[in-house]
């Protein structure tokens, strides 16, 4: 069954709310920043905070969206019936998490701290966070198949395993070993 999300309403003011709670949220966990907080940084009035998001959960919800929009069109689609290009996307998908594991103010993945927070699958946050991991399962398990891989989809088990423990590895001990353990072993997903 296909998810229909409602168009968004968009306004400065909504826009504001978003960057002032996905830079709080990110850097101090969701749980402990507060809607008064964000409406004051924000500069808008609680008014408009609910207008744009009937809860603080359709705020975090619409946090996780955003940043879920932003990495599928920089993951772009997969080139089925080419094999180099397929395995050039899997190198650029890890690629792409490497550096942001090098980044100024990496903070570990926005999806698995979110999840921890929000632990109840009934959780909106938490069914955002699902669909973000069900979606780049399912690229993974494309472009394996589409490089030649016999096992796509225990190779992007295997891959969205190592993405995990390069995240929590570049946030709590060295990113940069993080970054050449994580490309070295997508290289050895993909086929020879």
């Amino acid at each position: 069954m296909t998810r229909v999300t409602p168009p968004v309403r968009t306004s400065a003011a909504r826009d504001r709310l978003l960057a002032t709670a996905s830079a709080t949220f990110y850097g101090e966990g969701i749980r402990g920043v507060g809607v008064d907080r964000i409406v004051t940084e924000a500069g808008v009035t609680r008014a408009t905070f609910y207008r744009h998001f009937p809860g603080k959960d359709d705020l975090v919800v619409a946090y996780l969206r955003a940043i879920d929009l932003a990495v599928r069109a920089r993951v772009g689609q997969v080139p089925e019936d080419d094999p180099e290009a397929a395995a050039g996307l899997v190198r650029a998908i890890a690629g792409g998490i490497a550096d942001e594991l090098c980044s100024r103010g990496f903070r570990g993945c926005p999806f698995i701290n979110a999840a921890a927070e929000f632990p109840d699958p009934a959780s909106p946050v938490h069914r955002a966070v699902v669909e973000h991991r069900t979606w780049l399962d399912d690229v993974l398990t494309r472009a394996f198949a589409a490089a030649g891989r016999p096992d796509p989809a225990e190779a992007a088990r295997r891959f969205v395993m190592l993405r995990d423990g390069a995240m929590v590895a570049g946030y709590l001990g060295d990113p940069e070993a993080a970054r050449s353990t994580l490309l070295a072993a997508v290289e050895d997903l993909l086929p020879a």
